[in-house]
């Protein structure tokens, strides 16, 4: 039986698993159980043999708000703080780690803890008219879900420390020009562009595709010796996969390989 949510919905379509985020009258702000509902989709459709993708959206005027703060004004102190964000890293810990393409469909505007868990994401496809921050220096706090770490790893840490320094507001076609966003497609059209780039994910070696984000986003905690010894290992264990056989033969023969995953 599927599982029930109460604050996401989920859909599948096609290979790719829609997680819609579903907290509507508080503008999808992320509560400590979304973080958990997210986490349990996410690794329901790695799970799931019939996924390829996960993509994570919200609604036509926002795809979120960022954290919910009336969960945040109760930490008041370094345990509850730890406790706290801890939901956090676990949440977006699942989506980088996930074997699965996650990409963020962004409508409207993505805040502050709205804007980390998009920057968790693989890849962000984004409508035009949406809207980009991390507001935190506006009310007292620092970005403590990842922010001041994966933003400039994205856009580099003087554009990254201009936008947390400022809590200023960018929009799509600034988030595309600094590399925070990766696609921009028509107002109305983010999902179908996060499906596009899903379907196109899903043709690929699923290993391929599992072993190259897992190289990405450790390799970018390590030193380059360390990284690139880390990338042979893996390039290794993919040379001795029934896929890498059917890949290489099919592409001998000219025809469309058939991956199985194995």
């Amino acid at each position: 039986m599927a599982q029930s949510y109460s604050t996401i919905e989920v859909e599948q379509r096609a290979t790719s698993t829609i997680v819609r985020l579903m907290r509507i009258d508080k503008r999808n702000a992320v509560s400590k159980a979304m973080m958990g509902e997210i986490t349990a989709a996410a690794l329901a459709a790695q799970a799931d043999g019939g996924s390829r993708a996960l993509v994570i959206t919200g609604g036509d005027a926002f795809f979120s708000a960022g954290a919910d703060l009336t969960e945040a004004v109760q930490v008041k102190s370094a345990v509850d703080g730890t406790e706290y964000f801890n939901c956090w890293h676990r949440l977006c810990e699942s989506l980088e780690t996930l074997r699965l393409p996650v990409i963020a469909a962004i409508e409207g505007f993505c805040i502050t803890g709205g804007l980390e868990l998009a920057l968790a994401c693989d890849v962000r496809v984004a409508a035009e008219g949406s809207s980009y921050a991390i507001t935190s220096a506006r009310i007292g706090t620092v970005a403590g879900a990842g922010g001041t770490q994966r933003l400039p790893r994205l856009v580099g840490p003087s554009k990254a420390l201009h936008l947390l320094m400022s809590a200023a507001t960018i929009d799509a076609q600034e988030a595309l020009r600094i590399g925070l966003v990766d696609r921009l497609v028509p107002r109305g059209d983010a999902l179908d562009g996060a499906l596009e780039w899903a379907a196109m994910y899903a043709e690929r070696a699923p290993l391929s595709v599992a072993f190259a984000k897992r190289a990405v986003h450790r390799g970018m905690q390590m030193d380059l010796s360390s990284a690139l010894e880390f990338e042979t290992m893996l390039v290794t264990t993919v040379y001795g996969t029934a896929d890498k056989q059917e890949g290489i033969t099919a592409f001998l023969e000219k025809r469309t390989a058939k991956f199985t995953g194995r």
